[in-house]
């Protein structure tokens, strides 16, 4: 069973991960792990200005470019750190973000830099591992895809799979909102094809709609997923929100796929298929309301430094990497 741990923060050393129960002779292809990382990359005209060069450097697992079947530990440095800008809200919690929970729950111990663990840094290293398991699920004929398809309550004509996709409709929606100190959050729908009907279960630690939401949610940002129709299920009828069976060929399929691949916690042959809400960036340059946490006094808070006003963009490869993993969870890999 793959299981991996993601370690580090934003203006750390370096961020990493530690993946168990990679299969032993597994590609650990360096332009494949750049090309992934690439789709998540900052330093766009609509993203952050920090530029990483995101070079994975493994540890342990890997040898002459192949996993070995031990544990793997990747990790990638953090060189394009600017911890300065934060000195103004360490005890400034952002509205949206994690900082006053983490504040709360490590008695103020925590790491405020950049977020710290709570960064949308640690993404990287997840892609990285999404590599790895896309190339576990492609040897079985099984392939995720994802891409942002709405951008600020507007739909995309043209959906993107990185911000270096995003058409002139998207550009234009989250400039208006970095123009007014602002940002938009966005839509991403994955779909997982290839996977045969009969993976998972009714309880809730084999549930494929579960598992799945467990991985998604472990991405900063995402808020909300649905599966299939998902929300839109509360204004249909039965009649319609069944997907009704036939055969092709020797084959059970269904006549549409409002479900999105699964019934009763189990994949039904279709593909699987589930829309991420991802909010907006918290950090913004509109002044809001916070506390101080050196006086407990109500304080204004303004966020200047490197930030995306949308990170949707940036989150898309980081959903296909989540959703890789979590899917060989459910194939029990």
């Amino acid at each position: 069973m793959i299981r991996y741990i993601v370690f580090g923060e934003s203006h750390g050393p370096c961020v990493g991960i530690v993946i168990e129960g990679l299969p032993a002779g597994l590609p650990a292809d360096a332009e494949t792990l750049r090309r992934e990382l690439s789709r998540r990359a900052g330093g766009h005209t609509l993203t952050t200005a920090r530029r990483e060069r995101d070079e994975v450097r493994f540890l342990s697992g890997v040898y002459n470019g192949k996993t070995t079947g031990m544990p793997v530990c990747a990790v990638i440095e953090n060189t394009d750190v600017k911890s300065a800008d934060y000195d103004a809200l360490k005890n400034l919690p952002r509205p949206g973000h994690a900082d006053y929970t983490a504040f709360i729950q490590s008695g103020g111990n925590n790491d405020p830099r950049g977020g710290g663990r709570f960064s949308g840094r640690l993404t990287a290293p997840l892609v990285a591992a999404g590599a790895l398991a896309k190339e576990v699920l492609a040897a079985r004929g099984i392939a995720v895809t994802a891409r942002l398809t709405h951008i600020g309550g507007e739909k995309l004509e043209t959906p993107a799979a990185s911000p270096q996709e995003l058409d002139a409709q998207a550009q234009r929606i989250i400039e208006s909102a970095r123009a007014q100190g602002d940002s938009v959050g966005g839509v991403i729908r994955c779909t997982v094809e290839g996977i045969a009907a009969g993976f998972g279960g009714p309880e809730h630690t084999r549930s494929v709609e579960g598992i799945i939401a467990q991985h998604i949610f472990g991405i900063g940002g995402v808020k909300a997923i649905g599966f299939g129709a998902g929300a839109a299920f509360a204004d249909m009828h039965g009649s319609t929100a069944n997907d009704a069976f036939y055969m092709d060929g020797g084959a059970v399929k269904t006549r549409t796929n409002h479900n999105g691949g699964v019934n009763g916690g189990i994949t039904n042959g279709m593909p699987v298929v589930f829309d991420v809400t991802v909010k907006p960036t918290p950090s913004i340059a509109r002044e809001q309301e916070t506390v101080d946490l050196s006086t407990m006094q109500g304080a204004a808070v303004s966020v200047t430094g490197r930030h995306d006003p949308c990170i949707a963009a940036r989150a898309v490869v980081a959903i296909e990497a989540a959703a890789a993993l979590a899917v060989c969870e459910i194939l029990e890999i």
